[in-house]
């Protein structure tokens, strides 16, 4: 979904050495086959080798590289400059780009790792907007420049939190976080333990809670500070949220690079996936906490998404939620904006008229309002 609504770079993680516990990991055989894919739509692959490994470990950590030259990632994103020393010994086709977690936020960090041989470094999510200024101007111009542009932001610096460690045995430093910052706190004085007091006027309180940062608005800024790349945060997130982020800043993009005004379409497009309260991180300051809950909110959910369809746009669609005809629907594709449409006539696979999709997954043929290609998506916008 990536590749297919625009990334010019997806990034994911090995079966070791990567901050992503939790997600379904490529071994070096799904590796291989993912970089064989981006390749041909002219992508690049990034590989994240951005735990710090413990001493057990750095016996493995050269036949990991290895593998992963071999399956022909283009680059690791490394946060440890032991990493960054074995990368080059042991897999010297593949560039070297400093991930997040190593905290990059002023140009002496950044020429010095350039030193060390980095091709990009990815800034920390706390850099101001005119502190990207001036790291381009006092950088070598080689070295390219990668930031956050969207998606969950931590409350300690540059994720690294020893907080789930601490209450629950889960690294967040090895991918593992429990994500405590965004459990609902009270307060218990020493002297009266088992009594639970009001943080807030409203009860217990989400006191680190963050916001989710989005700068689809921001983008021409970004790219005249010097930003060579903008990063989708994406772990464990749905195809969908790929999809539809992936698509709404690549146009976004396009847009700035051409010299013409973001539509508000595209700004509505990061609403249609779930998300918490917007801020622009620290751009431009305190982006501010969400105290409130922990909810995420989303303007609309996947009812479908196209297997294939005609030049009439008679299409063959695998469900996701069920819908009715006489609904109105989105056709999200990849090339023009989303185009509404109401529910006609639906084909199950026994050939049989249907008023509805109501089994998971099942297969099924629908008049969509215009042609598209495999992987556009039918959703239903909630009101």
């Amino acid at each position: 979904m990536a590749l297919h609504y625009g990334a010019d770079a997806v990034y994911l993680a090995g079966e070791r050495f990567g901050m992503r516990a939790a997600a379904g990991n490529f071994n070096f055989e799904q590796l291989s086959a993912a970089v064989k894919l981006s390749h041909e739509k002219g992508a690049k692959v990034h590989l994240t080798c951005n735990t710090l490994p413990r001493e057990s470990e750095l016996a493995e950590l050269p036949a990991f590289l290895e593998s992963a030259e071999e399956a022909g990632v283009d680059a690791f994103i490394i946060a440890d400059l032991g990493v960054m020393r074995a990368a080059e010994r042991y897999a010297p086709r593949v560039e070297r780009h400093v991930s997040t977690q190593l905290g990059v936020i002023n140009s002496a960090t950044a020429r010095a790792l350039y030193d060390m041989g980095a091709k990009r470094v990815v800034l920390a999510r706390e850099t101001p907007m005119e502190d990207i200024f001036t790291i381009r101007a006092n950088t070598p111009k080689e070295l390219q420049i990668e930031a956050f542009v969207h998606g969950a932001m931590c409350v300690s610096f540059s994720g690294r939190c020893l907080l789930s460690n601490y209450l629950t045995g889960r690294d967040a430093n090895r991918g593992a976080c429990a994500q405590p910052c965004r459990w609902k706190y009270r307060l218990v004085e020493e002297s009266r333990p088992g009594e639970y007091f009001e943080i807030s006027e409203d009860g217990g309180t989400y006191i680190m809670n963050s916001r989710d940062m989005c700068m689809i608005e921001h983008i021409p800024e970004l790219i005249s500070a010097g930003v060579t790349s903008m990063k989708i945060e994406g772990r464990m997130k749905s195809a969908y949220y790929a999809a539809a982020v992936t698509n709404a800043y690549r146009h976004a993009i396009d847009c700035a690079v051409t010299g013409q005004e973001l539509p508000e379409v595209w700004r509505r497009e990061v609403d249609m996936v779930s998300h918490r309260p917007y801020t622009t991180g620290f751009y431009y300051g305190y982006p501010g906490q969400h105290y409130s809950d922990a909810s995420y909110f989303s303007g609309a959910e996947v009812c479908a998404v196209v297997e294939s369809c005609d030049a009439n746009g008679m299409a063959e669609l695998t469900q996701r939620n069920r819908f009715s005809v006489g609904d109105t629907l989105e056709l999200l594709t990849n090339d023009a904006e989303p185009l509404q449409f109401t529910a006609g006539e639906m084909i199950n696979e026994a050939g049989e008229s249907i008023t509805a999709t109501p089994h998971a997954m099942m297969r099924f043929k629908m008049q969509l309002p215009k042609s598209c290609s495999k992987l556009s998506i039918v959703r239903r916008v909630k009101k």
